[in-house]
């Protein structure tokens, strides 16, 4: 009992931290859940009402026309035209009604309104109507147009996740984009795992200068890096008589933007490793390589599940380097790409973009809480001791 009590006695310090961790879950949770929900209603839904009212349901103003002359029918000395303006709406319920666009909910539903003229119309909740007038309605006369206030039940729908991967070229650009981000995330970890063992316990002229080199990289900008890497990419490309625009190309852009980082958190980790153990094997005959396989690597592997973290949410995100170094193709364009189409080509279509964007945030959402367990052990356990 003591124990719990003691627990729940949170220092100023303890109670900061947790508000703080609280407020930036409910900020980026709170955003996400509107995508969600956005992209399961209708396009009529999202225009009159905020995704917050999805589960209590929308009210929305129709314009309707009622029915035509030729439905008449006399009963004593006046003409009456009825009908239903929801006909074939289920669920949907009038709650007012007007026969003016500045006051579409002038009459509540069930009252009369008398329209002058000798003209009268009532609309029940339901959507049943009674069009009333002294005389017949003329043959050339034009269906009434009125206004009603309708509201309807919450309503969802998968259709626009169907639209967006069959109908909007989602699905294509899904699988270029991880065609892209899984080698692109692979090959520089791959090719950081070996440098980072080599800065981190092998003895070589310029070791220490190529530490300071890499860390220096870190904070070059990619865009200054971009256009040269592009001249230097397809000069190398017409010597060997390849084309741009190519899966290699990009995978290795990506490698070579990505390196940097990678070495730099890769050599913090394994330079922490336990000294005796490495000094152990090599006492034992067993050769940096055979290090690296079967000690290093298997160690190292909250480290490199950070890194892949990174790099994959990054590769995933981008859209500069795509469109520069693999087109904006039909059959090239990745994820990110087709969204920003979506934007120029479809900025009413909320529903549209919405579905999109939740299917693009779904694949690093995996990624991130199926690796994020090694996240911190991977970059903090370098901090204590290094090499």
């Amino acid at each position: 009992m003591t124990a719990v009590g003691s627990y729940f006695k949170i220092g100023p310090a303890r109670l900061f931290v947790h508000l703080a961790v609280l407020l930036i879950v409910i900020i980026w949770l709170i955003p996400t859940l509107g995508i969600f929900v956005s992209a399961l209603r209708d396009r009529d839904q999202i225009v009159v009402s905020g995704w917050w009212t999805a589960f209590v349901g929308s009210t929305q103003t129709v314009a309707v026309r009622l029915g035509t002359p030729d439905q008449q029918r006399q009963e004593g000395a006046n003409y009456v035209i009825t009908g239903n303006v929801l006909e074939g709406q289920t669920g949907r319920s009038v709650k007012a009604f007007g026969n003016r666009v500045q006051q579409p909910a002038a009459f509540e539903a069930g009252e009369t309104a008398d329209l002058g003229d000798g003209e009268s119309l009532q609309i029940n909740s339901d959507g049943s109507y009674r069009y009333m007038k002294n005389t017949a309605f003329s043959p050339d006369e034009r269906p009434r147009r009125i206004y009603a206030s309708v509201s309807a039940p919450p309503e969802f729908t998968l259709e626009n996740y169907k639209t967006v991967l069959t109908g909007e070229g989602i699905g294509q650009s899904f699988i270029n984009s991880l065609t892209v981000t899984i080698p692109a995330t692979i090959i520089p970890i791959l090719i950081a795992a070996f440098a980072a063992y080599a800065l981190s316990w092998m003895d070589f002229p310029g070791r220490a200068l190529l530490i300071a080199l890499v860390v220096g990289l870190i904070v070059v900008p990619l865009q200054m890096s971009l256009i040269p890497l592009l001249r230097l990419y397809n000069e190398i490309g017409n010597m060997l008589g390849q084309p741009s625009k190519t899966y290699p190309g990009i995978w290795f852009a990506h490698t070579a933007f990505g390196m940097p980082l990678a070495i730099f958190l890769l050599r913090a980790y394994i330079a922490g490793l336990p000294k005796e153990i490495i000094e152990s094997a090599r006492v034992d005959g067993a050769s940096d390589f055979e290090i690296f396989v079967r000690i290093v690597l298997p160690l190292s592997f909250p480290a490199l599940a950070s890194f892949a973290i990174f790099q994959f949410l990054w590769v995933w995100n981008d859209l500069l380097v795509a469109m520069v170094f693999l087109g904006t193709d039909q059959d090239h364009l990745v994820l990110t790409g087709r969204l920003n189409a979506l934007l120029g080509s479809r900025g009413g279509n909320w529903e549209i973009l919405t579905a999109s964007a939740f299917v693009t945030i779904v694949v690093p959402l995996l990624v991130f809480f199926g690796l994020q367990r090694y996240l911190v052990r991977g970059l903090l356990a370098g901090s204590v001791k290094g090499g």
